[in-house]
């Protein structure tokens, strides 16, 4: 069945589009959540001004990320956990981990962006991960885990204390 994305679908296509779907998404899901509607030709001139704007923001919104891209591109994230004397970590560091972190250094990266192709990192050390800004964008950043010292931990309570 043919519909008129009247929006854009993540994996389907963009606002104006016609697009062929199963007839079951199309009735149950898409035609009565307002997200496609019957192509006809009325629909799609009321659409095309729209589809225009949307396409025009999509390529404002891809240069920006090409920008990150670029910016991003060979950064370091320093991430400190707690980690037993042979290198493991008590946890894992994650994507939200590496995200914030890159966040704190003023890059523009979300979560989702992350790509740990192997999984969370548990062990210390080094690891190159990319950031996917985009389908056909990417970037690589150097993820440096350092074990968390208890004594760093232990100086600044102390400091606190001698203050009061």
């Amino acid at each position: 069945m043919k519909v008129l994305l009247c929006q854009d679908v993540e994996k389907l296509g963009w606002l104006g589009d016609v697009v062929e779907v199963k007839p079951g998404y199309a009735r149950n899901y898409l035609l009565p959540y307002g997200i496609a509607t019957v192509p006809t030709e009325g629909n799609i001139r009321a659409l095309a001004e729209a589809k225009a704007k949307k396409a025009q923001e999509r390529k404002l919104a891809y240069e920006q990320l090409e920008r990150a891209s670029e910016a991003v591109e060979g950064a370091e994230a320093v991430i400190a956990a707690k980690a037993n004397e042979q290198g493991h970590l008590f946890g894992s560091v994650g994507e939200r981990d590496i995200a914030a972190n890159l966040r704190e250094q003023g890059f523009e990266i979300a979560d989702d962006m992350v790509v740990l192709s192997s999984g969370h990192i548990k062990e210390v050390g080094s690891q190159e991960i990319t950031i996917k800004l985009a389908v056909d964008l990417k970037a690589t950043v150097n993820v440096v885990v350092v074990p968390l010292t208890e004594g760093v931990e232990s100086d600044d309570s102390t400091d606190e204390n001698s203050d009061e």
